[in-house]
């Protein structure tokens, strides 16, 4: 009996074919799912190698733990700290003529001890203290419209105010510059604005009125934003960048478009509603809805590239990003030394510069495509719709192959810069002001602001005085804007 209920031989051998093929089918399946935690390892091991010097994250990002000075795009001149030779100081001198002198005669002979008066000088050694003097009191202008009498109809005519005199009491244009430019130029906010005037210059203002001031400056202005705005479209070459920003509790955009001279800002809730009616050059970020503009050329920031080619170098260590990393610095340079000689590149050098770039990137394609395919999913699929998911390095690869001419247009063009830096910096004063008072209310405010930051920033970039400029009548400011 006992022997009639053991499996034969057959049924053993199907029971344990069946047992392995039941193991093989676990351990693929935890060969897959270790495949994908390796890779999702190595990703989030990447992202925690990131920091603002080798990506597009920004400082603040970086929290205690922040990277080493060493560590930035910046390289070793050479050359000592400090003031440079030929550098003009910016040093106190004295003054031929002080406003106050204050004279100190010592009280007794040294030797002998007797006491003497000041016609017994032989001289004196200077001395002078630079201070700011105690603030005026506010100067009050009354303005008097006559009332006169006709003697020959006995009507009588007032005169007219002046067009900037609405109120029987009102602050003038000079607080009001000296508000908007405290607001708009060093962030400090309304209540923090009102407490600093008064403490400061005796001018007790309250938060209300320092809001209509801002508004009415807006409104003056909006014609010169609006003729900074042209000029920038028609400029040969401009830098875009854009920013998120939360208004009315939303995330809307604040979009610049820059040159040297001229600065141009503007409020969104779209990130891509771009500038339109633009020619010429852009420079930006290679985000892609630029190069949907139509009538442009581009030229993409290399200051992201050398970022992204140090994270491959610092966490992937890939040898191709460490000779693209080294060839884009060395062709800046060349650029730069052929630009203080107020000459461009030699053609033959670029073009052998050209050759070499694609030598590099056929080095690192080259690399990418021998590796095996990077695993997405824990069950080790791909994209869906038949996507094929690729390295951060592929990625960048690809993009540096088929942008070339744009990566490379500052080789070509000597009127267009190695980074975007231009713009970015110009956005960088806005994220300050965001960490400092937060978003905007409403749509109107930011509105405002961004054509105040028109202003102010361009009067800088042109070397106007910003509280002049805040005075000035709007046709006067457009008429010396320079765009070269």
């Amino acid at each position: 009996m006992e022997q009639a209920n053991q499996p034969s031989p057959s049924q053993t051998i199907e029971t344990l074919l069946a047992i392995i093929a039941e193991q093989r089918a676990v351990n693929e399946a935890q060969r897959k799912e270790i495949a994908a935690l390796t890779a999702r390892v190595a990703e989030l091991e990447r992202r925690l190698g990131l920091n603002s010097s080798n990506s597009s994250k920004p400082p603040s990002s970086d929290g205690l733990s922040r990277p080493r000075r060493t560590s930035s795009l910046r390289e070793k001149s050479g050359k000592k700290s400090g003031g440079q030779k030929g550098h003009k100081g910016e040093t106190l001198a004295q003054t031929a003529r002080p406003d106050r002198v204050v004279e100190h005669y010592p009280e007794k002979c040294s030797n002998c001890g007797r006491v003497w008066d000041s016609a017994a000088s032989l001289g004196y050694r200077r001395r002078q203290v630079f201070d700011a003097p105690e603030p005026p009191p506010l100067f009050v202008t009354e303005h008097r419209a006559h009332i006169c009498g006709c003697a020959n109809c006995s009507a009588q005519t007032q005169a007219a105010f002046p067009a900037d005199v609405t109120a029987p009491v009102q602050y003038g244009p000079r607080i009001t510059a000296l508000a908007v430019y405290l607001r708009n130029c060093h962030f400090i906010p309304e209540d923090r604005l009102a407490v600093l005037l008064k403490d400061v210059s005796g001018i007790e203002i309250s938060t209300a009125t320092i809001a209509a001031m801002e508004n009415r400056k807006a409104e003056d202005l909006a014609p010169v934003a609006k003729a900074i705005a042209q000029k920038v479209k028609e400029a040969p070459v401009k830098h875009m960048d854009e920013t998120g920003y939360r208004i009315g509790g939303l995330t809307q955009w604040l979009h610049v478009a820059a040159t040297v001279l001229l600065t141009f800002y503007r409020t969104s809730a779209k990130r891509g509603a771009l500038l339109s009616d633009v020619i010429g050059i852009v420079v930006h970020d290679c985000w892609k809805p630029y190069f949907a503009m139509p009538d442009v050329l581009h030229a993409l920031c290399n200051a992201h590239h050398l970022r992204e080619l140090k994270a491959l170098m610092e966490i992937e260590k890939e040898a191709w990003a460490f000779a693209m990393y080294r060839f884009l610095r060395q062709a800046c340079h060349a650029v730069n030394l052929a630009k203080r000689k107020d000459a461009a590149l030699k053609p033959s050098f670029a073009v052998w510069l050209a050759v070499r770039y694609d030598r590099i990137v056929a080095q690192g394609l080259a690399f990418h495509e021998a590796q095996p395919p990077p695993v997405r999913r824990r069950d080790g699929s791909e994209k869906p719709h038949g996507q094929k998911r690729r390295r951060t390095g592929h990625n960048l690869l690809l993009r540096l192959q088929n942008r070339k001419d744009d990566v490379l247009r500052f080789l070509t063009d000597p009127g267009v810069p190695f980074t975007n830096n231009l713009a970015e910096g110009d956005l960088r004063m806005m994220k300050v002001r965001q960490k400092i008072s937060g978003g905007f209310r409403t749509d109107k405010g930011a509105q405002d602001f961004a054509v105040l930051r028109t202003v102010l920033s361009t009067a800088r970039k042109q070397g106007w005085s910003l509280i002049e400029t805040l005075q000035e009548s709007p046709d006067a400011l457009i008429a010396k804007l320079r765009t070269a």
